[in-house]
């Protein structure tokens, strides 16, 4: 696969197409699964790894699934790739700084990326755009049965699947949801609902997964339990919380707008006129201003710029990715000038604010 062709798109889960898009990014799910005959990863050998990846890599490329999956061998990529791998949420973090034999399957859209040898022999993950947790835990549910029809599971009928981790021992099943909630922030509520979710074992992480800050106002919401609950019951606690905060966002949203409208419309025009006129721009600043510039998209305070190209800018500025389409290896400081020069470019297409 020529990861260079993905450089210049974003993958379906960041179109804002989905149900609730303007503040659910994105939904997914992720299987932790193990092999029955192999150590865990963090107890295996190098040649044990080995072995892991050459199975899973011929049993993935004979699932029948359409489209056909790409492998990468992420242990041969250069670091700079990794990154940009992970920077598109197709990759954890665990496994861009894992060592030994490991690799990843996609598909083209990249709604589907299957991980081998990260913290466990497989994580299979799907990706939706917007509030669409039935949807991706359909699919991933499919594919789980293909790849469980060709390997054996280490699985136990006292606890379920078993993993590296015991957290994950059970179903095995995260369920995320990504929420842009700049509302919440701005009207100093987002820590009160940080708290009530902590009440009922859910997880607030930022924007790459764990121990990730949540920079331009992303958060990724998941269940912290697996054991001892079924999946429709961990998809079903997820399912009847996202709809309480999507609506504690918006109320934020009407609030600020009927009661800061022009302060509102003056953050996101500032927004929007550093984006493009700055110099130097550096990527957590950048996170900032275009979660204002979205929200004021969401909210029609700007009507000369889409989701998606908000959306793809959020991606494209991340170092790796802006390493890849400058073409060049580059420092800090450089990467602060280019990024601002990519922006300004970007922009320039789409002209300025209305106020």
């Amino acid at each position: 696969m020529n990861l260079d062709s993905l450089t210049h798109t974003c993958g379906e889960w960041l179109r804002g197409i989905g149900p609730e898009s303007d503040i659910v990014v994105s939904s997914r799910i992720r299987l932790a699964r193990n092999l029955a005959a192999f150590p865990f990863t963090n107890r295996a050998s190098v040649h044990q790894k080995g072995e892991i990846e050459s199975l899973l890599r011929d049993r993935v490329a004979k699932l029948e699934y359409d489209p056909r999956f790409d492998y990468v061998p992420v242990a041969a990529l250069s670091a700079l790739d990794r990154q940009f791998l992970m920077e598109r949420q197709l990759i954890s973090r665990e496994l861009m700084n894992a060592e030994g034999p490991r690799g990843v399957a996609l598909v083209p859209k990249e709604t589907l990326s299957i991980m081998i040898n990260e913290e466990d022999h497989l994580r299979l993950q799907v990706m939706r755009s917007g509030l669409a947790l039935e949807d991706a835990w359909h699919d991933i549910d499919r594919v789980d049965d293909a790849v469980e029809q060709r390997v054996s599971y280490a699985f136990s009928e006292e606890f379920g699947y078993l993993t590296a981790c015991p957290t994950n021992v059970g179903t095995g099943m995260r369920a995320s949801v990504m929420l842009h909630l700049p509302a919440l922030v701005l009207t100093k509520q987002i820590e009160k609902v940080f708290r009530a979710l902590q009440k009922i074992n859910l997880m607030v992480r930022g924007l790459y997964g764990e121990g990730s800050r949540a920079s331009g106002d992303f958060y990724q919401i998941s269940n912290q339990v697996t054991l001892g609950k079924s999946e429709p019951a961990i998809l079903g606690e997820i399912r009847e919380v996202i709809p309480q905060i999507i609506g504690y966002e918006r109320q934020a949203r009407t609030a600020l707008l009927r009661e800061s409208r022009q302060a509102l419309q003056d953050r996101v025009s500032r927004a929007f006129g550093t984006l493009c006129s700055a110099t130097m721009m550096t990527s957590e600043e950048t996170m900032d201003l275009l979660s204002s510039v979205r929200l004021g998209v969401n909210l029609g305070l700007v009507d000369e710029i889409n989701i998606l190209t908000v959306n793809e800018l959020f991606i494209q500025t991340q170092p790796a990715h802006l390493q890849k389409l400058m073409g060049a290896s580059l420092d800090g400081e450089e990467r602060n000038s280019a990024r601002a020069r990519y922006l300004r470019a970007r922009l320039r297409e789409v002209g300025p604010p209305l106020n």
